[in-house]
């Protein structure tokens, strides 16, 4: 059984902007366009938290820039 997703970032790279979910540990599990229906049905009701710069992320998010991670967008899914 797959760990549940407990974090969708929004984040843009090269004027893409991709829907990446990651578990409470931010392991990553999915990784979507998030133009989808599906994110503005999961996003609903929910505050988001700008920017990804915290040291909580760093190994996540390794490989996207200092720039990208300040521009995303962080939900703290209901699971």
């Amino acid at each position: 059984m797959q760990t549940p997703a407990k974090y969708l970032v929004i984040i843009e790279t090269v004027g893409v902007r991709d829907a990446l979910m990651f578990t409470a540990e931010r392991r990553q599990v999915a990784d979507f366009d998030a133009a989808t229906e599906e994110v503005a049905l999961m996003t609903r009701r929910l505050k988001p938290v700008d920017g990804a710069n915290g040291p909580e992320w760093d190994a996540a998010l390794a490989g996207r820039s200092a720039e990208e991670r300040a521009a995303a967008v962080v939900y703290t899914l209901d699971v």
